[in-house]
């Protein structure tokens, strides 16, 4: 599945995804590719990525806007 991370000044990431762990605001949760549309507010913590490689990615943020559909990830960092 496609991921990208943007701020709203430039695009952070664009990458092909296996997994996608979030920190949501109820708590953490992963999205798998085919993942049901969803749209999610994140709080502070780790955004973790597996790439289609099996290669990990971390990132660190402040919060932000998570949405997902027909495999197309997004993430606006706030």
């Amino acid at each position: 599945m496609q991921f990208k991370i943007e701020n709203p000044d430039k695009e952070i990431l664009n990458i092909e995804a296996k997994l996608i762990q979030l920190p949501g605001l109820d708590g953490s949760f992963a999205v798998l590719e085919n993942h049901a549309p969803l749209v999610a507010t994140l709080k502070k913590g780790q955004v973790r990525i597996i790439d289609n490689n099996g290669q990990e990615h971390c990132l660190d943020i402040e919060g932000g806007i998570f949405g997902v559909a027909e495999n197309l990830c997004h993430l606006l960092l706030l």
